[in-house]
């Protein structure tokens, strides 16, 4: 009896010392966004580690009235202080300047000492970034600009939607470098890989005005050798919510996500997180050789209830944490409409929410689908911000080619923050305007707005255009050089920054000599210029389009033969409008 009461006691005793008090908490950052993952280590504990949870709480059990607190986050300084453990405790992490960075508005191209004064569009219920269009530059006040080496291909197949259901394109539904870009024109056909970026140039004369010219710069990307390529921690996050209950929507995602599967290897790891009505974890960590459990998975979805888009990234992130390969590439595969109606749902919000897990190293790609409630304005931010790319599925052909035929490109990233610096020779340029790359209004009417460098995959190609308007100069002038180049990223995991340098010679040839690929990038670059309305088209019009194009396209490239015929559907969109306006001037 005596020895049971003094045991008895001795617990109560150690239980007390142990739990008596009880420290609580949370943690955020200085614009006010919680913080979770944060290390939190107490003097009282030694090395033990705890970490803050969702929504940046903490608790911890202590025998210390007094003690001192330790908080570290990648990307955020060091905070220790002294705390009472018998107070709710609120501490604020401060930014690293590379984080803080990463708040500031981006813009896709910019010309230095250029300052500019100057949201989204809606149009059908669906919204889009209003951008400013790029004006002519006075290259002798202005030599330098530059421009994002990451670029998407949403536009082009969601302008393709409009079009294809005969319906007007809004005009900031338009990023012309998108359209450009979606044709990988100049693709380097060599299988070696390569460890640096390669850049050719062409000066050409101009279809639309005979006192410009227009400069290509081709760039392509680092190659990867396929072999060993490091395996693979993708975690596909699907809105199978009311909205996606359509057959251009979760059945298309479900198709093109089986053509993904088809292309995993056994060391590559799969989860699947879906959002509607809630956040279920479907599949977790799943080797890529269980290709039937996986399309089991994903055949399963059903759409149905509302679109909790906010606790299902913070889901899919953690889950991309729980299976990090250090050397391996990791990264959330977000489908969805875009409509993400409970939780955070501002921009501003989603782009705190992204801003925060990019630091992780775990990379985002977005795929759009749908119509009527499409918010490409929202996916755009999503994935710039998640340090990705972006891609609109209107069919099974598209998805095939996004997550198939450029699987590589899509998903192995070999350039973080790589952006592309042009010095232009006023002494052989006069003026200059760069087509496409055309900014957010919000972008530049901020002073504090920087460059946005992006994340670039495998084997990418891109090309620019500037239409520029030359100096007078006599014959012996003709080969000097007109631009010097130069571009800048840095290698992932790494993050080394590399810098390379090229010449652009000022050798003048007709475009209808030039390259066929420049021949029918112009006819996609004038395409462009029409459906957005811009101030630059009066001189363009459909059947120089489908001039340009029919003489210069690749007869075996089925998205090149498809462009004719969505040329062709256009002219005829807007041929009765124009009838109208005759029959009402007569």
């Amino acid at each position: 009896m005596k020895k049971a009461f003094l045991a008895s006691l001795f617990i109560l005793i150690i239980g007390s010392a142990v739990g008596q008090y009880y420290l609580r908490g949370e943690i955020k950052n200085e614009r006010g966004t919680l913080l979770e993952g944060v290390l939190i280590q107490l003097s009282s504990k030694g090395l033990n580690p705890f970490y803050s949870g969702n929504g940046g709480a903490f608790g911890i059990p202590s025998n210390q009235i007094y003690d001192t607190i330790t908080l570290q986050l990648n990307g955020y300084e060091i905070l220790k202080a002294s705390i009472d453990t018998r107070k709710m405790q609120s501490f604020v992490l401060q930014m690293l300047p590379s984080t803080a960075n990463q708040f500031k508005k981006k813009l896709n191209s910019i010309t230095k000492n250029l300052n500019k004064t100057s949201n989204s569009f809606m149009s059908l219920g669906e919204s889009y970034s209003s951008h400013v269009e790029n004006e002519f530059i006075d290259a002798k006040q202005f030599p330098e600009t530059g421009l994002a080496l990451n670029i998407d291909h949403a536009s082009y197949s969601n302008i393709r939607r409009f079009i294809n259901n005969q319906m007007p394109v809004p005009t900031d539904a338009v990023r012309i470098e998108e359209m450009l870009n979606y044709f990988n024109l100049n693709k380097d056909s060599s299988n070696n890989a390569r460890p640096f970026f390669n850049c050719n140039t062409a000066l050409t004369t101009c279809p639309w005005n005979e006192h410009s010219q227009l400069f290509f710069t081709s760039i392509a990307a680092p190659k990867l050798n396929l072999d060993s390529i490091a395996p693979s921690n993708l975690v596909f996050l699907i809105d199978i919510s009311g909205s996606m209950d359509k057959p251009n929507r979760l059945p298309l995602l479900q198709s093109a996500f089986k053509l993904l599967v088809e292309n995993l290897r056994e060391k590559d790891t799969v989860s699947l997180v879906t959002y509607g009505g809630g956040v279920d974890i479907r599949l977790y960590g799943v080797s890529g050789k269980e290709k039937t459990k996986i399309n089991q998975a994903i055949d399963s979805l059903e759409a149905g209830g509302d679109t909790p888009g906010t606790d299902a990234i913070r889901i899919a992130y953690a889950t991309a944490k729980r299976f990090f390969m250090r050397k391996g590439n990791n990264r959330v595969i977000i489908a969805t409409d875009g409509d993400f109606n409970v939780g955070e749902v501002s921009e501003k919000a989603m782009e705190d929410l992204i801003v925060t897990y990019r630091l992780s190293g775990i990379y985002l790609t977005c795929l759009g689908v749908g119509m009527g409630n499409y918010k490409d304005s929202k996916l755009e931010l999503l994935s710039k911000k998640g340090n990705g790319n972006f891609a609109y599925l209107d069919n099974l052909q598209e998805a095939e080619k996004v997550l198939v035929t450029e699987l590589t490109q899509t998903i192995y990233s070999v350039a973080n923050d790589a952006y592309l610096s042009i010095n232009f020779n006023p002494s052989r340029v006069n003026t200059y305007r760069l087509i496409g790359f055309d900014n957010k209004k919000d972008a530049l009417s901020d002073s504090t707005t920087q460059m946005e460098g992006g994340e670039v995959g495998t084997g990418h190609h891109m090309l620019a255009v500037f239409e520029i308007t030359p100096t007078k100069k006599d014959s012996s002038e003709i080969s000097s050089t007109l631009a010097s180049i130069q571009i800048n990223y840095k290698i992932p995991q790494t993050q080394q920054l590399i810098k390379q340098l090229f010449d652009a010679k000022n050798q003048l040839i007709d475009i209808n000599t030039a390259n066929s690929n420049y021949q029918f990038g112009t006819a996609v670059c004038m395409f462009g210029t029409l459906l957005k309305n811009s101030k630059f088209k009066s001189k363009i019009n459909y059947d120089q389009i489908l001039q340009l194009a029919s003489s210069s396209y690749q007869p075996t490239d089925k998205f090149q033969k498809e462009f004719l015929v969505l040329v062709e559907k256009s002219k005829q969109l807007n041929a009765p409008s124009k009838k109208k306006k005759n029959a009402l001037n007569n």
